[in-house]
């Protein structure tokens, strides 16, 4: 089944970001993130994992509740004040929750005690959200995945999915038990345990049709029930009162061109793939007649898009690859999980905020929501937003402007940054972010980027400046040449690094500063037990290494993986002199002091300075990024904390005089340092939490202050990149 807009959505693609923006006013904008951990309860372990996965709000949409499936309850959340959400409590459950959908303020929980894949169980937990307390329990002869109320309270039905084995067999189906639907009456605010009905979807799909995993449910106003069926490829239309399947159909497929296939740490964008299945995850109505499916995909297929559907099973449109060339343009695309699918639609949520139906597509690998208008043909596109990590879960809250993620990740383990709700505004107001934004390459395939790291400014255009990505497209390090004028700012030109002809290989660029002669120093940050060098490289225009000067003995001696995080330019003529920022101590530095070193390359002479860092409550201090401008250079100080444990993210600045290097093996002094900015506010202003890297910094012609943040190839990470003015300098 292939769609009669395919073409038109891959045009879409392709379509000024900065015009599609100006031309859709409102905007909704984030205006708070709330982290799940606060709601673990005080006689448990803090360092709990916790999660928030699917997501409602009561009635005055003044209460949020999330399932959380590691903790094993609902936790609720207080937004009388939308942006400053307040923890409002935790109630276990005894399984696991898998959805909530709420009514008069009653929740109703699926919630998994399935013991096996083999002896599946669950039951409809009915809770009390003003006491927190289950009223009452319906056994639902299986594990629950989705769970809706209709729009007139008067049904509750539940997709169970009894979902299959992913090492029994490679994951082939059919794995029995079957998955079904069931549907309860809700008499006075309860729902009948005994009014039961349970849908048989065996014998409807082509693929695994004796073993239909339902996935996700929703009802129209007509109480009509759309379910997705992921693994079968498959939808069918119940009618809610009776339980009788309406109608069944495949979801078809999609073929797919220009899409990156390959995990090679490099933007390509030249895969296809024929007849791709679109395995629909969520799938929301858009009105009595049509709906939208989220494309994901769990078993052999997923289509990185979106489809939207009329009831008889036709495709009213198909978004194709449009969504994940805007996420890649966006420096969201997770290269990483190019082999899998891409972008991965998960979630979905509607609202009808004044005339105005919107949609939205949560992008699970890229950590973002696609907004769109909802016109009755092809959707408008408005705008994309930043998520926390891993969304899973939206709502809307039409009466109070407000749309809500709930993103499940959380990186307790590894000690990064929580699980998070946020919630965004419809504001008159611009898009607060993308910040900086990609230009497309070709017809097809944008300028792919992520990892931004070190910074630099043209010497003579205002508002032109030249980034470089770090090792984590180490199979195309490259330079970005930005244009900050631009709103956002606009990536135009990707410049690669190559030796022979070839993208160079084991660079971990982290610095870039202008030679004076069209090309440019690079740094690269060097890791031994990589085989990456400590090093400084010399390129052209055009991106050639011209010449390689690695790092002397006496440093190499004294060396760690920390190194090269910036470098700047002092002089020029045969007086020019290269700064080199050194990100941690080395072996030689005393504690809490790094070092600044220089190379003059008229005589090859090497010297270097001492720093010292600011104390930081935990974790470590480093240098991110060094620049040169006026009667001074200016440096990037960071610990290495995320959220609110994030303390020091400060420029400072040096007296170029004092910049006098000291031979290698000698007593190095140690400059004096002054503060000129605590990028703190800056990093909040988007009310995200607060990102770990700051590792871009560069003062253009005119003299203004840009910054910019390294997310880490959204790997772990929610993808976000702050590029952002401080003003004249």
């Amino acid at each position: 089944m292939k769609s009669a807009h395919i073409l038109g959505a891959i045009a879409f693609s392709a379509v000024s970001f900065t015009a599609l923006s100006a031309a859709a006013a409102p905007h909704f904008n984030r205006i708070a993130s709330f982290p799940v951990a606060s709601n673990i309860p005080a006689d448990m372990d803090a360092k709990s994992e916790s999660s928030s996965e699917i997501i409602a709000a009561t009635e005055d949409g003044m209460t949020l509740v999330y399932s959380d499936s590691p903790l094993g309850g609902l936790g609720f959340v207080d937004i009388a004040d939308p942006k400053a959400p307040k923890p409002a409590g935790f109630m276990a459950l005894g399984g696991e929750p898998t959805s909530v959908s709420i009514a008069a303020g009653i929740a109703f929980v699926g919630v998994n005690t399935s013991e096996s894949y083999v002896a599946p169980s669950g039951n409809l937990a009915i809770i009390d959200i003003a006491s927190k307390t289950v009223v009452a329990s319906c056994d639902l002869g299986g594990q629950p995945d989705s769970v809706a109320v209709s729009k007139d309270g008067s049904l509750v039905a539940v997709a169970i999915e009894n979902e299959r084995d992913e090492d029994l067999n490679d994951g082939e189906l059919p794995q029995l038990p079957a998955g079904m639907v069931t549907i309860f009456d809700i008499e006075s605010g309860m729902a009948n345990c005994d009014s039961m009905k349970v849908v048989d979807l065996t014998g409807l799909a082509e693929i695994g049709g004796t073993d239909p995993e339902a996935e996700f449910v929703d009802f129209n106003s007509q109480n009509e029930i759309v379910v997705s069926m992921q693994e079968n490829n498959h939808y069918a239309i119940i009618d809610g009162k009776t339980g009788e399947v309406k109608n069944h159909f495949s979801a078809g497929s999609v073929d797919l061109e220009y899409i990156d296939i390959d995990e090679e740490r490099a933007f390509t964008f030249d895969g296809a793939q024929a007849a791709r299945l679109r395995e629909p995850d969520a799938v929301k109505w858009l009105d009595d007649n049509r709906f939208v499916g989220a494309n994901e995909g769990d078993y052999k297929g997923g289509s990185r898009s979106f489809t939207i559907y009329n009831k008889d099973g036709s495709v009213a449109f198909e978004s194709n690859t449009s969504l994940e060339v805007l996420a890649a343009r966006a420096g969201h695309y997770p290269e990483k999980r190019s082999g899998n699918k891409g972008v991965e639609p998960e979630g979905l949520a509607t609202g009808k905020f004044g005339d105005d139906m919107y949609f939205f597509v949560l992008l699970e690998r890229a950590s973002m929501v696609g907004v769109y208008k909802d016109t009755g043909a092809a959707p408008e596109f408005v705008q994309l937003l930043p998520s926390g990590i891993g969304p899973e879960g939206a709502l809307t809250i039409p009466s109070r402007n407000l749309f809500v993620s709930a993103n499940e990740v959380d990186l307790i383990e590894d000690g990064g940054v929580r699980s998070h709700v946020m919630i965004y505004e419809l504001q008159d107001a611009p898009a607060a972010y993308p910040q900086i934004m990609s230009d497309m390459a070709d017809e097809h395939r944008p300028i792919g980027w992520v990892a931004l790291s070190g910074l630099v400014a043209d010497a003579d255009v205002a508002g032109k400046l030249y980034a470089v990505n770090d090792s984590f497209l180490r199979a195309q390090p490259s330079i970005y040449e930005i244009d900050a004028t631009s709103k956002p700012a606009k990536i135009t030109k990707r410049i690669g690094v190559t030796r022979d002809g070839a993208p160079a290989q084991k660079l971990d660029l982290e610095g870039i500063a202008l030679d004076g002669k069209g090309g440019f120093w690079l740094a690269s940050e060097g890791r031994t037990d990589r085989l990456i060098p400590h090093a400084i490289y010399n390129v052209n225009a055009k991106g050639e290494i011209k010449a390689e000067i690695p790092f002397p003995a006496e440093l190499l001696a004294v060396e760690k993986r920390f190194g090269s995080e910036g470098i700047t330019v002092v002089g020029e003529g045969d007086d020019t002199v290269l700064w080199i920022a050194i990100q941690r101590e080395w072996k030689d530095d005393p504690k809490g002091q790094v070092k600044l070193v220089s190379y003059k390359p008229s005589t090859k002479e090497w010297g270097a300075l001492r720093y010292q860092l600011e104390t930081g409550e935990k974790g470590w201090v480093g240098l991110s990024e060094i620049t040169a401008h006026g009667d001074y250079v200016y440096i990037v100080e960071r610990d290495n904390q995320i959220a609110e444990n994030a303390k020091i993210k400060k420029l400072y600045r040096v007296k170029l005089a004092d910049m006098v290097p000291a031979a290698l093996g000698s007593e190095l002094p140690v400059v004096a340092k002054e503060e000129v900015r605590d990028f703190l506010p800056d990093l909040k202003s988007l009310n995200g939490y607060v990102q770990d890297k700051i590792e871009g910094f560069a003062i253009d012609a005119s003299g203004e202050g840009f910054a910019m943040t390294d997310n880490d190839g959204v790997d772990d990470h929610s993808g976000e990149t702050l590029f952002f003015s401080i003003g004249k300098m």
